[in-house]
């Protein structure tokens, strides 16, 4: 448990006490101005926080007509302890110290002989010279703290910095694979599609190049801008692509390259981000129907139910064995991630007819 300072008026009010417990040890009812001066330096010293020097000032008639020291070096240490002026303070303690050792009112030569030896000089210069030295340490671990401070928070920024400069490197790595590697083989897909295209009479062949031909253009110009976005390493914020919305769901079941039946019933004014998520569940889904279920039929359900999104992409079982395609089997995941930053849950689950069944459900107010 963390120990915790008293509160500042606190600390102030207890010694405005102890300066007036010393006035009233000194106190004459035959010199009222020593009294009335006590009084002022006392209570002056509410001000130290604020006006060091002037509050200072205010206590010096206590030192010099009562003898009242304590709230004169009270007022010192506060001013050796906010100030970086070293002349300041040193006549501020000679001024203490010929308070004590000048009396007043003055006397003869000899008894200012009397009073004034070595020894009670430098007692007296002693006495002045501690609350000097004490605020001094206090002011300078107030600036070692706000000096490591300041080295903390630099090297969270080095830190900061060079961990910017790592993921910039790998992004632009990461650009150079995908167009070097990936954009290559794509563009070669492409084009052995088109030719395909061309060469074939069967009509069911040409339109199955096609469809490989339009996915692989849409994929280089998405990868294009992929790549853009990692060369420009995070300097600003760039979308990927342009992001597609519920609009463009058609055309994403006409093109999938399997048999879908698309059903929505969807009010207008959905936000982007939930419409990007339902575009981006549907996609994934035919993309595995595509990959895991050859031959399979599918259907897409999007409706709008009591304040919550449902959309459904269900299969049917595959006629033809599924050729062994690569996957991380990171699709699923994405999508989770999606729908639980948008509050919402993704469940995938085989039916019992042999398919499989995906649902997203997504809250989107009333």
């Amino acid at each position: 448990m963390k120990n915790r300072r008293p509160p500042a008026w606190l600390l102030d009010v207890a010694l405005i006490v102890a300066v007036l417990l010393d006035a009233w040890a000194h106190y004459e009812p035959d010199e009222p101005w020593g009294t009335a001066c006590s009084l002022l330096g006392a209570f002056s010293l509410a001000l130290r926080r604020h006006l060091p020097l002037t509050t200072f000032v205010l206590t010096l008639p206590a030192l010099v007509l009562a003898d009242a020291k304590y709230a004169s070096l009270a007022a010192l240490y506060t001013l050796a302890s906010l100030t970086h002026r070293r002349v300041v303070l040193a006549v501020c303690a000679l001024t203490v110290v010929a308070g004590h050792v000048v009396p007043w009112p003055y006397p003869e030569y000899d008894d200012y002989q009397d009073t004034s030896t070595l020894i009670h000089v430098g007692y007296k210069l002693a006495m002045a010279a501690a609350p000097v030295f004490l605020g001094q340490l206090v002011q300078a671990r107030r600036d070692l703290s706000l000096r490591l401070a300041e080295i903390s928070e630099a090297r969270d920024h080095e830190r900061l910095l060079l961990s910017q400069t790592v993921l910039a490197k790998e992004r632009a790595q990461l650009a150079r694979e995908m167009h070097d590697v990936v954009s290559h083989q794509v563009s070669l897909i492409a084009v052995r599609a088109g030719a395909l295209q061309v060469g074939t009479r069967d009509p069911a062949v040409k339109e199955a190049a096609a469809t490989i031909r339009r996915l692989s253009v849409q994929t280089l110009d998405e990868l294009r801008h992929m790549v853009s976005v990692l060369r420009a390493s995070g300097s600003r914020p760039t979308e990927l692509t342009p992001q597609p919305s519920l609009a463009d769901l058609q055309r994403l079941v006409e093109c999938s390259g399997i048999e879908a039946e698309l059903k929505t019933d969807l009010p207008d004014g959905l936000p982007p981000p939930v419409q990007r998520a339902v575009y981006r569940t549907v996609q994934e889904a035919l993309t595995n129907v595509r990959k895991h279920a050859p031959g399979a039929t599918a259907t897409v359900r999007v409706h709008h139910e009591g304040g919550t999104l449902h959309a459904t992409v269900t299969n049917t079982a595959p006629t033809r064995p599924a050729l062994p395609l690569p996957s991380a089997s990171h699709g699923l995941v994405g999508l989770r991630q999606r729908a639980e930053l948008l509050g919402g849950t993704v469940t995938a689950a085989p039916t019992s007819e042999g398919g499989f069944r995906l649902h997203l459900t997504l809250p989107v107010g009333p």
